[in-house]
């Protein structure tokens, strides 16, 4: 299936730039989206939750204003990430506030709700659900998403166990909508991998945190910068979910990161106090050793077009 043209238009890169909790706020989602890709942000990153509406109306306005005076180079559109889990007690709200704006793509995390599908498709805006697994990518399709973020091993963040490969695979053998790959993906080359092994979109995160745009302190952004494949841990301690992050942060907050204990999601509240005691936990994927310096948006998002095209042609050529 052809991909819908809101995953298309406006984009100088197949890509979306992954939500990144605390990090991603409207300066940086806005120049992601003027450099072609798509921009995203959680919507609990907006705090207090009033906030949230000046946020989209900031950034619909700002690439409202951009597409206007540069007709022949709009801005890609941008995204929205709802944690579904049944802690988020400000979902109504958050997605009444995408529903105000249209928001042209949704991406759902920790459940998937058919109403919250509906209401994203009243306006014609589209959903995207990440996923770990095969099982959680049916359900996903059966409760109305459009489309599909497979979270392979070695993502940032939350992130699954599986190869891309192997993901990938058992997802196209019955599905033909939207399929993105996270997992590593920090090159223009990557971004055509993922689409050689059948996903259409790449699903980039860790190396917009190594930004000037970014929302993240300047010893967060170094520690990418300065950080390889090695340097990541995989634990549920900080939010009850499995995901990757920065060994140095750990070992800054006095622990062992390759001792950690077990979480417990039943204990986490998204977004509240109990996960505040985490925010010097740095997140991050196995891609880092491909962030080499701090640098615009721009700058990031021009590279991995030159390597997205240089290695197409060498495979043409």
């Amino acid at each position: 299936m052809a991909l819908p043209a809101i995953l298309k238009d406006g984009l100088t890169l197949p890509a979306i730039a992954a939500p990144l909790f605390i990090i991603s706020h409207p300066p940086l989602v806005i120049e992601q989206c003027k450099a072609g890709v798509i921009g995203s942000f959680p919507a609990l990153n907006a705090r207090p939750e009033a906030q949230l509406d000046e946020w989209l109306a900031e950034i619909t306005e700002t690439l409202s204003a951009h597409n206007r005076a540069n007709p022949d180079r709009p801005a890609a559109p941008f995204a929205v990430n709802q944690i579904v889990h049944r802690s988020n007690d400000r979902l109504e709200h958050d997605v009444e506030m995408c529903v105000k704006y249209k928001v042209p793509i949704v991406i759902t995390s920790l459940g998937a709700r058919p109403e919250l599908n509906e209401a994203i498709h009243s306006y014609g805006g589209i959903t995207l659900h990440d996923i770990i697994n095969n099982r959680f990518a049916h359900k996903a399709i059966e409760k109305g998403a459009d489309g599909l973020i497979a979270v392979a091993s070695g993502a940032g963040g939350h992130a699954g166990t599986l190869s891309p490969l192997a993901l990938i695979q058992e997802i196209r053998e019955w599905f033909d909508g939207p399929l993105l790959l996270s997992g590593s993906i920090a090159t223009g080359q990557a971004v055509l991998a993922a689409q050689a092994m059948g996903a259409d979109m790449g699903y980039i995160g860790s190396a917009f945190i190594a930004t000037e745009e970014a929302r993240a302190v300047d010893t967060y952004k170094q520690m990418i910068a300065d950080s390889s494949a090695d340097d990541i841990v995989y634990s549920n301690l900080f939010t009850g979910v499995h995901g990757n992050y920065l060994k140095g942060s750990v070992r800054a907050a006095g622990m062992d990161p390759d001792d950690l204990p077990e979480g417990d999601l039943k204990t986490m509240d998204f977004g509240t106090d109990k996960t505040k005691a985490w925010k010097d936990i740095w997140g991050s994927g196995q891609g880092v050793g491909a962030v080499k310096e701090v640098v615009p948006v721009a700058e990031l998002v021009a590279r991995l077009i030159r390597e997205y095209d240089a290695a197409k042609a060498r495979l043409v050529g």
